[in-house]
């Protein structure tokens, strides 16, 4: 068995890893790069290998830096299936629509740009989409479902099952079985590990006994604050906002976030904690994939199944409104506070997320709720780190408005649950290769693993092989 790694090497996003067994070859995830956008750009317009190469994938969950580049292996020639959990493939029938439909916009909006530069005797190119809805729709048909502990083959020496990660609806961490002329090889690959206690999702399982270990490390120089303070520091959020008459601008995951947000919220109307205030989610992504959860309670703990039992929908509620036409969301923009907003994109690096930002981040009486990782360089990352002026639709804007962060949500592991995660597999790991952190949260995971059970790790380079024995 061979390792490559492609992508989420050395940064969080673009999630990639190549693996080669008996011959054949492999993809771990094929996500987007995130970030600053003309170098995102260039990575996510190169793939490692052709795509015809690869002979399938295995999809750890919907996430699109994990996901969002499957278009772009089909349309460079892949035809294998794409192995994922039946909820993860629900997701993705709409993800990848959506991100395939925000390529073609962008390209349509930037090139419209270029015509009137030139149109000024300015040189400048023709934008092409990353790639079309007609390469997502291409893309889809070839998801095949495995469910949580159902074993599936990959090739004559090779198979994997995998297990609950914990992270998102339908995520898993997977365990691969190699064996080969009598030699036995055991991978386990983690996708994102989620945190205990997060709402509506289970929490993360334990992982069988392995060889090697492919282990996220976004937080793992990092501590969260403990998940049951996070009702009442929503609920001091959207008080302290409403009393000065402010909107709370939520940017939100379309998968995970926003259906937790929705929960919590819910949860504190009917403990009337918070005032009686509007509570919008505008976006059509969202709506579709809150859906998705709807249909997929197997997914869900026990806190969660009890709205079902007691014929209660988790998801919706008296003051809580989905927006999905364009004119509706225009329309939130001459409503006056208090309200709360919901709205793609997580990163606020496209989306309706970003005409709200434009029309309330200068207003003092607001608060931008920030509620989970913020990669480099995105539009949330300079909010969270106080700039004072950010530039939006290429305009630049003061940061008048409060900024808040609801880490308690996020929902990677920090440094001590990963640490609980990988304490059932350290007795039989022979090597732990540390991926999708930046590289200060990756070393620190480094030494934290080395000092707590003595394993080797390795934070691999981009493009780097291994042969794993």
């Amino acid at each position: 068995m061979k390792v490559t790694f492609s992508g989420a090497a050395g940064t969080v996003t673009g999630s990639m890893h190549l693996l080669e067994s008996g011959g054949r070859a492999y993809a771990l995830d094929c996500g987007l790069f995130q970030g600053r956008r003309k170098e995102a750009d260039e990575k996510n317009r190169h793939l490692p290998v052709p795509g015809s190469s690869i002979d399938a994938v295995v999809l750890s969950h919907a996430h699109i830096d994990h996901s969002g580049k499957l278009p772009m292996l089909v349309k460079n020639g892949f035809t294998g299936p794409i192995y994922a959990t039946p909820a993860t493939i629900d997701l993705c029938n709409w993800m990848l629509r959506d991100t395939a439909h925000i390529q073609e916009r962008d390209a349509e909006f930037l090139n419209k740009r270029r015509e009137h530069r030139k149109s000024m005797g300015l040189e400048d190119g023709h934008v092409v989409p990353l790639y079309t809805t007609e390469d997502a729709e291409r893309t889809l048909p070839l998801f095949q479902p495995v469910p949580y502990h159902q074993p599936q083959i990959l090739g004559s020496h090779l198979s994997y099952i995998p297990y609950d990660a914990g992270h998102i609806l339908g995520s898993s961490s997977v365990i691969l079985h190699e064996n080969e002329n009598g030699a036995h090889v055991r991978l386990v690959f983690s996708g994102d590990v989620g945190r205990p206690n997060l709402p509506i999702i289970r929490d993360p399982e334990a992982m069988p006994a392995a060889d090697h270990l492919i282990v996220e490390s976004t937080y793992g120089g990092r501590l969260h604050k403990d998940v049951s303070h996070v009702e009442n520091k929503l609920a001091d959020i959207v008080n302290r906002t409403a009393r000065r008459g402010g909107r709370i601008i939520v940017p939100a995951f379309a998968v995970g976030r926003t259906q937790q947000l929705v929960l919590l919220l819910h949860q504190l109307v009917n403990q009337q904690r918070i005032p009686n205030i509007p509570i919008f989610v505008d976006s059509p992504l969202a709506l579709n994939v809150t859906q998705v959860h709807r249909d997929h309670p197997e997914c869900f703990n026990e806190e969660t199944r009890q709205y079902l039992l007691h014929s209660e929908d988790p998801f919706g509620f008296t003051r809580l409104q989905y927006v999905r036409e364009a004119s509706e969301s225009k329309k939130l923009n001459d409503l006056h506070g208090p309200f709360v907003v919901i709205s793609a994109s997580g990163m606020c690096e496209a989306g309706r997320i970003l005409h709200h930002l434009r029309n309330g981040i200068e207003d003092p009486r607001n608060t931008v709720l920030i509620t989970g990782f913020q990669a480099q360089d995105t539009l949330g990352r300079k909010l969270v780190e106080k700039w004072q002026e950010v530039k939006i639709f290429g305009e630049p804007m003061r940061v008048r408005a409060d900024i808040a962060s609801l880490d308690e949500l996020s929902a990677h592991a920090d440094y001590n649950e990963l640490l609980a995660w990988i304490k059932p597999l350290a007795p039989s790991l022979k090597k732990v290769f540390l991926v999708h952190g930046e590289p200060r949260q990756s070393a620190a995971f480094a030494q934290q693993l080395h000092s707590h059970y003595g394993l080797e790790t390795v934070i691999p380079a981009p493009g780097e092989s291994f042969d794993l024995v």
